[in-house]
């Protein structure tokens, strides 16, 4: 709301509001004051250099000069002025309201809604000084209300924008989280699929490598089923071995591996002599959770295995009846 309807709504009429507004330098408690001071008084005649000088007649004065006018031309016409009633006000017939002049007949009609005017010979009072007080008064509880209303307004804007910055703050970090959980379950998922591809991997190697060992024993029972016929000995002519001739080598069903892995810490375990070196090599891979590739060697003798020999039986390899092996990085 601008100021001079601010003061129109206390009451008073728009040309003494602007005028207060003017010469208080547009501001509203000091026009307040001033048009209590001067409630009564009549506003100087202003004329711009842009006005002509019946423009610049505040309208109480054109409305007395022309009633003067009528009267003077009436007077001459050879009327009686002294019977004549003359118009010194205006006058609301919707409600009795006593007027001053057209700008308040403006503002009540704007206000009201009341569309009834007529001319009134009764003259406008001036305020008396506990009629001052009182409006005065009155005005500043308006200004009080409106103030506190303004500032519960200001209150309430402000406490709505801080909503809507918490609001947007806590969209933002939702939305953050939503993208940070969707990462997060692209990456498990991705981890996921690989630990499936590397056990499907595994259990394929376990899968040959227990065909491998079904195929072998299998071997096994089909030539120990057919056991070639051996000579016959008899007792009367059982001689000792010689003197000097070695015994034949032990046969060797297992073989007791130790593998000494890159960190220093060891692992051991007992294999099949018929099981295939990549034996090992799953073995360290299921108990580490290794998955970058990696060598096998010996120190004593100082043997690399190359890629064939991991298809070799451990006792072809000399692995027999017991080894130890050292893990170590594949050669770029």
């Amino acid at each position: 709301m601008s100021e001079v309807q601010t003061l129109m709504d206390m009451g008073f009429p728009r040309d003494r509001v602007e005028y207060a507004l003017q010469v208080t330098s547009n501001k509203v408690e000091p026009a307040m004051e001033w048009l209590l001071a001067h409630v009564d008084d009549p506003l100087p005649t202003r004329q711009n250099a842009g006005e002509s000088p019946s423009s610049a007649i505040p309208p109480t004065a054109a409305v007395d000069s022309s009633a003067g006018a009528a009267s003077s031309s009436t007077s001459g016409a050879g009327e009686t002025s002294a019977d004549s009633p003359v118009a010194k006000s205006l006058k609301c017939d919707d409600c009795g309201k006593v007027l001053k002049d057209h700008t308040e007949v403006e503002y009540h009609a704007a206000k009201t809604g009341h569309s009834n005017f007529s001319e009134s010979t009764e003259e406008k009072k001036a305020l008396t000084e506990d009629e001052k007080k009182a409006q005065l008064a009155l005005i500043e509880e308006k200004l009080k209300q409106k103030r506190i209303e303004r500032e519960e307004r200001e209150k309430t804007e402000a406490l709505q924008r801080e909503k809507n910055r918490i609001k947007s703050g806590k969209d933002m970090t939702e939305a953050k989280r939503r993208m940070e959980e969707l990462e997060m379950k692209k990456i498990v998922e991705q981890r996921k699929r690989e630990k499936d591809e590397e056990k499907a991997a595994r259990d394929r190697v376990r899968a040959q490598i227990e065909a491998d060992k079904a195929a072998r024993k299998a071997r096994e029972q089909k030539e120990l089923g057919n056991p070639e016929p051996a000579p016959s000995v008899s007792s009367t002519t059982v001689s000792s071995p010689p003197a000097g001739v070695k015994s034949p080598p032990r046969d060797y069903t297992e073989t007791r591996i130790q593998v000494r892995l890159q960190d220093g810490s060891t692992l051991q375990e007992t294999f099949n002599v018929k099981e295939q070196l990549s034996a090992v090599r799953v073995f360290i891979q299921m108990k580490t959770g290794i998955e970058s590739p990696f060598s096998l060697m010996t120190t004593f003798p100082r043997k690399l295995f190359a890629e064939d020999d991991y298809e070799k039986p451990l006792e072809v390899l000399g692995l027999v009846p017991s080894a130890v092996i050292t893990m170590t990085k594949t050669a770029a």
